[in-house]
């Protein structure tokens, strides 16, 4: 018998979280799993829960939310030897997409029968734990804009894509690291240790995360009629393909900017100054998987 936490964020997604307890009730195998259920009550409360569960000797925690509470969960789990399990609820899930976690409910419960940790990398931004993505440019604009949006879901997050990207300004960049030397205007830059964004919008291809690298995904600015083709590049998986794209993989690199503002850390915004040092943490954190991964 293995002892495994739920932490469910309440606002997080569109879905009702009531009825997530009965799920896990009915569908975990009691035979394998304990199970302790709680609800997380305010910003921060997904990483002191994790660490509770992690000093407990836990098996397992798991995430039900989005990329913000899986970072939540993820981070105070990271450098233990409780692994982390993900419910994807959120409006994105890149993270769970990346790991070939079920999206349904039901069978992401179904799944943690049959899962079992692997070692898997995580990524310091200043010192601020991600892992999926973080980046600046126009998809940190659009998470900030998200944050302050009323609703939440994919639509919202569309919606705010729309509304600014006909009034974006690319900003001056300078990446340096180890192979890494580029500097000029960007429409956005994506520091990634999965693979994707979310909503099956893959930003970094190549990405592994158990390769001890992260991709770094440099995009100039490109004419608005080439949008379209860009975008079509997130969901067939193709964007490093793109002329306007450059994308590089390092253990490090330090990013320069002219201006302190929005930088996203896995879609949730922070205010960054003009100096950003990032970095990967090789198998510093253990994660359920799917046996196939």
């Amino acid at each position: 018998m293995k002892n495994i936490a739920f932490i469910i964020n309440p606002i997080s997604g569109t879905l009702n979280k009531r009825r997530i307890p009965k799920i896990i009730d009915k569908l975990l195998d009691k035979e394998q799993w304990m199970a302790d259920i709680v609800f997380t009550e305010y910003k921060g409360h997904g990483i002191e829960l994790a660490r509770h569960y992690a000093a407990l000797g836990f098996n397992a925690v798991v995430a039900v939310g989005g990329d913000g509470t899986v970072n939540e969960v993820a981070s105070g789990l990271r450098g233990t030897n409780t692994a982390l399990g993900v419910i994807p609820i959120g409006s994105g899930n890149g993270f769970a997409r990346h790991m070939g976690t079920p999206l349904r409910t039901t069978n992401a419960v179904e799944a943690l029968n049959n899962m079992t940790p692997v070692r898997c990398d995580y990524g310091l931004a200043n010192d601020h734990p991600f892992f999926a993505t973080c980046g600046t440019g126009f998809d940190a604009s659009i998470s900030e804009e998200f944050q302050k949006a009323g609703t939440r879901g994919f639509r919202t997050y569309l919606e705010k894509i729309v509304k600014n990207i006909f009034t974006y300004e690319p900003e001056n960049y300078k990446l340096k690291g180890e192979g890494i030397d580029i500097e000029g205007k960007a429409f956005l830059v994506t520091v990634a240790n999965c693979s994707q964004w979310g909503a099956s919008a893959v930003i970094a291809p190549k990405a592994s995360i158990q390769d001890g690298k992260l991709d770094v995904v440099f995009c100039s600015p490109f004419p608005l009629i080439l949008a379209p083709g860009l975008a079509l590049g997130l969901f067939t998986k193709t964007i490093d393909q793109g002329i306007h794209v450059t994308s590089l993989k390092t253990k490090e690199v330090t990013l320069f900017r002219d201006n302190a503002g929005p930088f996203h850390i896995d879609g949730d915004p922070v205010e960054m100054g003009t100096e950003i040092h990032i970095r990967v943490v090789e198998d510093g954190l253990w994660v359920l998987a799917p046996k196939r991964f």
